[in-house]
């Protein structure tokens, strides 16, 4: 579907398949009441498919609620291979590829707008590996799996980035968050949540809270 053609709902939410590398990428966007040619869009991507992550996650739909009370359009989908998305598993390569696909879209629709980029666990992954090409103005990664992908071998990442880690993380070694983070040659902001597990288990609102704080 074009996303000129899309069709919102009374809350300001639309649902749609958009051209990924292999198939179609089921997605869902948000949009403010408001809308300039300059209202950011944000894309959101959902932790490991293969361990039950999806764009419902929890942390991923408190990241879009956030981001929309922010009065941005935000844009959450699904990963080749979980629910309508075409495709399989890809380690976080074709994922990649597809968010690259999915932001050209984007700028077609709308070409003034600023693109952002947003990942949770292995979306945090996806997402930074994406940077290089797709040229996003801001980045935020909740939970990056920094001791589970090979961070160091990305691109540099030279933009503006928000990093919130949970310092109980059940998933990831947090302390490699901060490792990475203090390497980088423009380190991200760090939000360290010394109680919060890897799913932000009770935390959800110091999440919503952080990014508020910090991202504008």
């Amino acid at each position: 579907m074009s996303l000129s053609q899309l069709e919102f709902n009374q809350k300001n939410i639309a649902t749609t398949q958009l051209k990924g590398a292999v198939g179609n990428i089921e997605a869902v966007i948000t949009r403010p009441e408001v809308l300039s040619e300059m209202t950011p869009i944000i894309v959101i991507s959902h932790p490991h498919p293969l361990y039950g992550g999806t764009m419902t996650n929890k942390v991923v739909h408190i990241l879009a609620k956030t981001f929309a009370e922010l009065n941005m359009i935000t844009l959450r989908f699904n990963f080749r291979g979980v629910g309508a998305s075409a495709g399989e598993f890809d380690h976080g390569i074709g994922e990649a590829e597809d968010l690259e696909r999915i932001v050209e879209s984007l700028r077609q629709w709308r070409p003034a707008a600023p693109i952002y980029l947003a990942g949770f666990s292995f979306g945090a992954y996806v997402s930074a590996r994406a940077v290089a090409k797709i040229k996003p103005e801001k980045l935020l990664l909740v939970a990056p799996p920094v001791s589970m992908y090979p961070f160091d071998e990305l691109p540099v990442i030279n933009i503006p980035c928000l990093v919130i880690q949970g310092g109980q993380d059940e998933v990831i070694e947090a302390e490699a968050v901060k490792t990475w983070v203090k390497k980088q040659i423009q380190p991200p902001e760090l939000v360290w949540m010394e109680q919060a597990s890897h799913f932000f288990h009770g935390m959800l609102l110091d999440v919503k809270a952080a990014v508020i704080q910090h991202w504008q």
